[in-house]
């Protein structure tokens, strides 16, 4: 095996797309946003394609330039982008990727791009129903929709969504949920009096996706549940994707009472082996992991010995025979019963989104 590994699991990608556009008679849209939430942008977009989804979806257009690049043709939307990006409609106009619109200045500079190259937009006109992150507050909204209708019937865009974000959506019941789902519906509402009346209208993330059918409307959005990570407390029959692994790099037997990595914040008790791990923070293992995360060696569960170190963690595996290359398991679908990514975030006081997100470079990602 590789020295450090990301073994990705296409076929999980796959069926848990599969399994979710079975769900719903909604189109669906894979976001693989984040190089693919850590699991690689091409392979696991195509790996989604195979399984149903007829959308992909990136936060930035490098990305969807990239998968454009890399030869796939289904339709692809682009959310987030500054005024500092000067050549950002221009390069998603010649990919063919949809551009979300959140307020005046970005719809202006998409039209001005469409005026240089000749070329009219596809535009999703996204409405902030209560996050209140991203997306025209609905103050600003009748002057959006005004302006998009202007621009549409100018035939410089096509509106093809309007859209909004979950705030709560991985609480099912929780009350903002039906709020939010009025002000989507007063949104489509006021867009289709100044007369936008778009193909799609879509809000429903992972959560809503396998939660909340009223909310699927025309697309839904997965992301986390793409990878097989369930939002909510019901894994849904998904299957997580990614398994973090690495060689062994050295074992020892060591004597009671020594200290273990940086400020000794472990020491052992017993005569005991310890297993030298080459992976650390700078692969995107959590700091606040030390002493704490859960580690699988040789069929065992420990936990990681001392401080995580920039390249290394270490793990007191007691007389359990390790050999030097045996692997080493930091997480997994848990089949085996290996800690899966969640048991990490619950170690760490995160989510699993970070826990695989966060995976650096110097992995390798193999694809399986």
């Amino acid at each position: 095996m590789q020295r450090t590994e990301a073994v990705v699991d296409l076929a999980a990608i796959r069926d848990n797309v599969a399994r979710m556009k079975a769900g719903t008679p909604a189109e669906l849209m894979a976001v693989v946003k984040a190089d693919g939430y850590g699991h690689g942008l091409v392979p696991s977009a195509r790996a989604a394609v195979e399984g149903g989804a007829t959308w992909l979806g990136t936060a930035i257009v490098d990305e969807a330039v990239a998968l454009r690049g890399a030869g796939l043709t289904v339709p692809l939307l682009s959310w987030l982008w500054t005024p500092g990006e000067a050549d950002v409609a221009r390069r998603a106009l010649a990919a063919d990727v949809d551009l979300s619109v959140s307020s005046l200045w970005q719809l202006e500079t998409v039209t001005a791009a469409v005026r240089d190259s000749g070329v009219p937009a596809r535009v999703h006109l996204k409405v902030d129903t209560g996050l209140s992150r991203n997306g025209s507050y609905v103050d600003d909204w009748p002057e959006l929709v005004t302006a998009a209708a202007k621009a549409q019937s100018a035939g410089e865009v096509t509106v093809v969504g309007v859209w909004s974000h979950f705030a709560y959506a991985d609480a099912p019941g929780h009350e903002t949920i039906a709020k939010q789902l009025r002000a989507f519906g007063a949104a489509v509402d006021a867009a289709a009096r100044a007369g936008v009346e778009p193909q799609l209208r879509h809000i429903a993330n992972s959560a809503a996706t396998l939660t909340l059918p009223e909310a699927h409307f025309d697309l839904v959005r997965p992301g986390i549940a793409v990878y097989g990570l369930s939002p909510v407390a019901d894994q849904h029959g998904l299957t997580p994707a990614m398994t973090l692994r690495a060689a062994a790099a050295g074992v020892k037997r060591v004597r009671a009472g020594e200290g273990v990595s940086y400020g000794h914040e472990y020491t052992t008790t017993r005569d005991t082996t310890l297993v030298l791990v080459p992976l650390g923070y700078a692969d995107g293992v959590p700091r606040h992991a030390s002493n704490v995360g859960p580690v699988w060696v040789n069929g065992a569960r420990f936990t990681v010995a001392g401080r995580v170190c920039m390249d290394q963690i270490v793990v007191d595996v007691g007389d359990l025979p390790v050999t030097p290359g045996d692997p080493v398991v930091l997480f997994g679908p848990g089949r085996d019963g290996e800690p899966t990514a969640q048991d990490w975030a619950d170690a760490v006081g995160t989510i699993h989104y970070e826990i695989v997100t966060r995976i650096g470079p110097r992995v390798t990602r193999t694809y399986v």
